[in-house]
């Protein structure tokens, strides 16, 4: 049955005239993902009270005052801190195995299915005004650090856990009955659910599970640097990384191959993909899992960290009708998410834009985007081909990682297409040569190049905590900064603090270093000349290297001389 919009319901419970519907609708028109109850509640249109009843009577579910409630303990038990603030849900009861929840967000509605693998029981939704959710949720779970420390405390202590767990720990023969009640066990089940929820709250990019000898090791990748977490006992390795082998609809019994799978959650209100790598190790399965979200990307150019300069020509040379333009840099440099931010802003009704990537990871309406999947033959060579078939003006490449992928890029680019794509390579002016090195002729280097843009990503200082600090020697020789160059001129650092976890860092800012081809260029890589050379003459040209450009960003305040000396090369 289709659900009925909020916006006739507000008008029938007489909450709303027609005319401040319209007024309503105009205003959510100008503001695109925002909640229509929301924008209504903004205006002073309608109570929290009333938008609850609207809500409540949209989804046909019951609504309840929790005002001085109080969560039974039993019903409070499954659901962590980091949960219940994610998902904004507060335990009412459980009976018979189903756990009933008050929210604010009857909208999500893929929390019942979300809550219900996490939890392990049915879940019942009734709907409680928003004001009532967030104090419960202060009063009741605000405590995450003391949480995921007392899991691992009662992990630890018990003793009939660690014995499933040794048993069924070794390399024989598994009973899959014995496999399923261990990882379904609420211990294993709270623990990693906590993780993951801390992990998505934290904006990490990366989970580690990681076995060694007599440790089991949890690291979370936030801003690109790993901090540790407490660590859960060993004897529970196999149990933690096959509940997520389960999430991820992989094979428990395989445990000699590497596998990959993908978890989707929604947390929030909002969709997260995981990205599930297994790996065998000496000492059991390593697990990562790489979290796209996609509320903390934003997919706006203005807001990638170019100066208004590089900004400037980049866009310039995004408009020309054909060419090939390479972003490059390692793995979490940002590549993926300047690349998206270009289409996101070419993409217009006139022109065709379609994306072979590996993954596919963040879903843009208007762009047709194709998966790569190697198993079944669909590689970036392959779907190349059948793109240049389906009338495109502007293609994504995911990466070019082969000569056959280079040369279909090439050929495509000379047929009159723009071809954006990714290279793993340290800095704009060394393409080149890996190009030449991959088999590309120098003439067609020069005849489809149009720009090289590389990047990096270095953390910000955290201004809740930033001060200012007298820079090493040693950090002054590595950056090659002499007195004269640093007179006037201020170093900053953060001190720590609750804000950004006492790192001294919060969020990350690009470093960029754009090369675009002219004549010159052109001739230079005809004669087959050094990258040194090629770097020299860019430079001369106006492109700043990536480590200048991270300088002035010391010099800024925007992060430290360290990060600098950490992220970028000195060249010669």
């Amino acid at each position: 049955m289709a659900i009925r919009r909020l916006g006739q319901i507000l008008v029938d419970m007489g909450f709303v005239s027609d005319e401040q519907l319209e007024l309503l609708l105009e205003e959510q028109a100008q503001h695109p993902g925002q909640l229509l109850g929301r924008i209504a509640e903004d205006m002073g249109l309608v109570t929290d009270d009333q938008l609850i009843q609207a809500l409540g009577e949209q989804f046909g579910l019951q609504t309840i005052d929790i005002e001085g409630f109080t969560p039974p303990e039993d019903a409070r038990e499954p659901i962590t801190d980091a949960m219940a603030q994610l998902y904004r849900v507060i335990p009412l009861q459980l009976i018979d195995g189903v756990l009933t929840l008050a929210t604010c967000d009857p909208q999500n509605l893929a929390m019942q299915d979300e809550l219900r693998r996490f939890v392990g029981h049915d879940i019942r939704i009734l709907v409680a005004t928003e004001n009532q959710i967030l104090k419960a949720i202060d009063k009741f779970f605000n405590e995450d650090t003391e949480s995921i420390e007392s899991i691992i405390k009662e992990l630890h202590a018990d003793n009939q856990l660690a014995e499933a767990a040794s048993k069924l720990a070794g390399d024989g023969p598994i009973n899959l009955g014995d496999v399923t009640e261990l990882v379904e066990s609420a211990p294993v089940r709270k623990l990693l659910n906590m993780v993951l929820l801390l992990a998505i709250k934290d904006h990490a990019s990366d989970i580690h599970l990681e076995p060694f000898e007599d440790e089991f090791r949890i690291r979370i990748k936030a801003d690109g640097v790993l901090y540790e977490m407490v660590p859960p006992p060993r004897h529970l390795a196999f149990a933690i990384t096959t509940r997520v082998k389960v999430m991820a609809n992989l094979d428990i019994a395989e445990r000699r191959l590497p596998q990959d799978g993908r978890i989707e959650l929604s947390v929030g209100g909002h969709p997260i993909d995981l990205r599930v790598s297994v790996l065998p190790t000496m000492f059991g399965e390593s697990v990562v899992m790489r979290v796209l979200d996609r509320s903390v990307v934003s997919l706006d150019l203005n807001n990638v960290g170019m100066n208004e300069f590089t900004m400037g020509a980049f866009r310039k040379v995004m408009e020309k009708p054909n060419g090939i333009i390479l972003v490059t840099g390692p793995t979490g440099s940002g590549k993926t998410t300047t690349l998206y931010s270009a289409l996101s802003e070419l993409n217009k009704i006139e022109d065709k834009l379609i994306t072979t990537e590996d993954p596919v990871e963040y879903d843009i309406d208007g762009i047709v985007q194709i998966p790569i999947d190697s198993d079944i033959q669909v590689t970036f060579a392959s779907c190349l081909r059948a793109i240049l078939r389906q009338d495109p003006d502007k293609i994504l490449v995911g990466e070019i990682r082969d000569l056959e992928t280079a040369e279909i890029a090439v050929q495509a680019s000379l047929t009159g297409h723009t071809v954006f794509s990714t290279l793993h390579t340290n800095d704009a002016p060394s393409t080149v040569t890996r190009l030449r090195d991959m088999g590309i002729p120098p003439f067609m280097i020069t005849a489809t190049v149009e720009a090289i843009l590389a990047q990096r990503l270095v953390r910000r200082i955290c201004m809740e905590c930033r001060e200012v600090v007298e820079p090493s020697g040693e950090v002054l020789s590595e950056l090659k900064l002499d007195a004269a160059s640093i007179e006037g001129k201020q170093f900053f650092r953060g001190k720590g603090c609750n804000s950004c976890n006492n790192t001294g860092y919060k969020g990350r800012v690009g470093l960029f270093e754009l090369m675009i081809l002219d004549d010159e260029l052109r001739d230079l890589i005809m004669e087959n000349a050094t990258t040194d050379r090629l770097r020299a003459t860019a430079q001369s040209k106006g492109m700043v290297l990536l480590r200048d450009a991270g300088i002035q960003f010391v010099f800024e305040g925007l992060t430290t001389a360290e990060e600098i000396v950490r992220e970028t090369i000195l060249e010669a």
